[in-house]
């Protein structure tokens, strides 16, 4: 039987929780430099601005075909929020990703075999409510959210702004800062999610 969530289903203009892990649970971002490389992967093929790669040979571009929303990366895992805008956006821009980061970390260092667990997991989100609450659940993902260099929050709360992170999509919750704060206490309640969002 497939694993919870290893099947999507892809329709255009959907909204998606996405996110993957290392292999066995190992830790796919080990320093500052791979955690910027990941980001940097996803700008490269986010940005409508196709970015060259040494030869001058254009990378493709996927903005045309999927948004992403927000984001959270982990020591040993990732989130993202994704808007696919063509039916098999989602795939192509995960693949490419995926790939290149894996090929970055088996260079660095000397890994040999798989980095990430499996394909990417997607679900689908169905709902307003349910649209508006995995943003919450990806950012308060760590401990020290409000803190965590490497989330999106930033970007909800205006001190910082990317052409290829779309704050915008969202359905309007006033002050974002307050949204998530109203759930401090309410950590529990919202790791039970997880049999939700992340299965």
């Amino acid at each position: 039987m497939p694993a919870k969530n290893a099947i999507k289903e892809y329709v255009e203009d959907g909204y998606y929780h996405v996110y993957n892990r290392g292999v066995s649970k190992s830790r796919i971002f080990h320093d500052t430099q791979d955690y910027q490389k990941f980001l940097e992967l996803l700008e490269r093929y986010l940005s409508h601005e196709a970015a060259k790669k040494p030869n001058g040979v254009k990378y493709v571009s996927y903005a045309d075909d999927v948004s992403l929303l927000a984001y959270c990366l982990m020591p040993n895992h990732f989130h993202l929020l994704l808007q696919q805008k063509s039916k098999n956006g989602m795939a192509n821009l995960m693949k490419s990703v995926c790939v290149a980061y894996s090929m970055y970390f088996n260079k660095k260092y000397g890994h040999v075999g798989t980095v990430l667990q499996q394909r990417y997991r997607a679900v689908r989100m169905t709902n307003d409510a349910q649209f508006t609450h995995i943003s919450r659940y990806i950012h308060m993902n760590p401990k020290d959210y409000e803190a965590w260099r490497w989330s999106s929050l930033g970007y909800y709360t205006g001190e910082k702004r990317l052409a290829w992170v779309y704050t915008d999509r969202l359905p309007e919750v006033g002050d974002y800062r307050a949204f998530l704060n109203e759930y401090r206490d309410r950590r529990d309640e919202l790791a039970a999610l997880k049999d939700i969002f992340a299965g």
